[in-house]
């Protein structure tokens, strides 16, 4: 019951990663205009993401366009883009996974080996999303920190951290930590049966006996056992004295008969 109640807690944190990610993938709000030293233009805001930049003009209206080309963003929203759709395949797979493997589902019926198995490579699944979600989240926060940092740029164009990436950051949170429930508490299942299953209770009776000395063995007398005789067979007896028995008929005169005809 409580193993059970456990993958549904780690399913349930799995679906919101997942929902998270998606978020993050989908909003624009990964570079954020940054309003500091001599840019004063504050009613203007510009918003940079992985499929789109946007403009958004004194908080009332928003305008999106989709970029032109692919090659021409930075390297890393281009490798933002792969590991992003690659976290949403793997979660959402993972998350198809653990639901046939649930112990209050029965997909598999009778075999809690193969559900243990089968939660494993869920959880493995949600845990490779995970990491596929960390790494462009934490590169891009990285090159915008770098780029603000840095002085040969313009203040117009520095960049500070936009909201998909906080909610990149939790949606990877999120992922760990239900994939990690659903390996390590079959991890420990599987060390307690295996357990289990080489232990063995003594018997009521059980008394320990000291060892004995060996004994050397003593000759045994050889004794014949008598075998039986073969029977023989009678054989035919011969004998010099001609039978009178013609009771067979042939189409030819045997020669005793033509003897008593002479």
């Amino acid at each position: 019951m409580a193993n059970s109640a456990l993958e549904l807690i780690g399913l349930i944190l799995t679906l919101i990663g997942l929902i998270g990610t998606a978020a993050s993938t989908g909003m624009p709000m990964w570079r954020v205009t940054a309003f500091i030293g001599e840019n004063i233009i504050v009613f203007e805001t510009r918003y940079e993401g992985l499929w789109m930049n946007c403009y958004r003009q004194a908080d009332i209206r928003m305008q999106c366009k989709v970029y032109d080309s692919l090659l021409a963003l930075p390297q890393d929203l281009q490798a933002a883009r792969g590991l992003m759709c690659c976290a949403l395949a793997l979660g959402g797979l993972g998350l198809l996974i653990s639901l046939v493997g649930l112990q209050c589902t029965s997909c598999i019926e009778n075999n809690d080996e193969a559900k243990r198995i089968v939660l494993l490579i869920a959880g493995v699944m949600v845990i490779c999303a995970c990491i596929c979600v960390l790494i462009p989240v934490s590169w891009t926060g990285h090159v915008i920190i770098r780029e603000f940092y840095n002085p040969l740029l313009l203040d117009a164009q520095r960049r500070e951290l936009g909201e998909a990436l906080y909610i990149g950051w939790v949606a990877a949170a999120f992922l760990f930590v239900g994939g990690c429930m659903f390996v390590c508490f079959n991890l420990q299942s599987a060390k307690d049966t295996d357990s289990q299953r080489y232990l063995y209770s003594k018997p009521s009776s059980y008394m320990a006996y000291p060892p004995q000395p060996l004994q050397p063995l003593q000759p045994q007398p050889m004794v014949l056992l008598p075998q039986p005789q073969p029977q023989l067979q009678p054989q035919p007896m011969l004998s010099r004295q001609p039978s009178n028995n013609y009771s067979y008929n042939s189409r030819y005169p045997s020669v005793r008969s033509g003897v008593a005809y002479l």
